[in-house]
């Protein structure tokens, strides 16, 4: 993409803000960040250092945001969703904040948080349903839907999405050997459904 219509804002050291996206008053942005085309980031949101905020991404409100996250494009992060340092949100990925929602009813008392630990990888199109915690390094297939809990270096797919492998940190596929293929990083298993890497 093009920096040409990238601007500055003087309320953000180091930040570039497409001239097509809005950033309200009352949200932080890290230095380092950059907002691509027609996005929105609205109050009381905080975003990292060396973030990419794609295309039509809207943010908030009240949302954190860790350093060195990259949101692809058509990506909504809703009230109640944490991403902490080094998430990948792959393009039109989802994120939901209510379980039953129904237009005729007002059910903001009942937002379910969502927290993305370091490191995780949210595929194209997948859906994480509100009131789950995914765990570091983890890598979420696309298109897959994410209805419960997912274990550090788990990797998902199918709907409802299930366990269907092993992910190292860089994320290479680990094999029956739990070795990661890309760096050597050899990982053991300690639980039936838990991983570790070997210092």
């Amino acid at each position: 993409m093009s920096n040409a219509q990238m601007q500055s804002d003087p309320r953000f050291d180091g930040v570039l803000i497409h001239e097509s996206s809005y950033v309200d008053e009352g949200a932080q942005l890290g230095e380092g960040t950059r907002v691509w085309h027609f996005s929105h980031i609205l109050p009381e949101v905080t975003v990292g250092r060396k973030c990419s905020i794609g295309q039509n991404v809207v943010i908030g409100p009240r949302v954190t945001v860790g350093d060195g996250v990259k949101i692809q494009n058509n990506v909504s992060i809703y009230e109640g969703v944490t991403l902490e340092d080094g998430v990948f949100c792959g393009p039109s990925c989802v994120f939901t904040n209510v379980n039953n929602p129904r237009s005729e009813i007002v059910r903001k008392s009942e937002y379910r948080p969502t927290i993305v630990r370091r490191g995780a990888t949210i595929g194209a199109n997948a859906t994480i349903v509100c009131g789950h915690e995914l765990g570091e390094y983890c890598f979420i297939a696309a298109g897959a839907v994410v209805t419960n809990d997912v274990p550090p270096f788990a990797l998902m797919g199918g709907v409802p999405a299930r366990r269907i492998g092993w992910m190292s940190r860089a994320g290479g596929k680990l094999g029956h050997d739990l070795t990661c293929p890309l760096t050597g990083q050899a990982y053991r298993q300690t639980a039936p459904d838990r991983i570790e890497e070997i210092a």
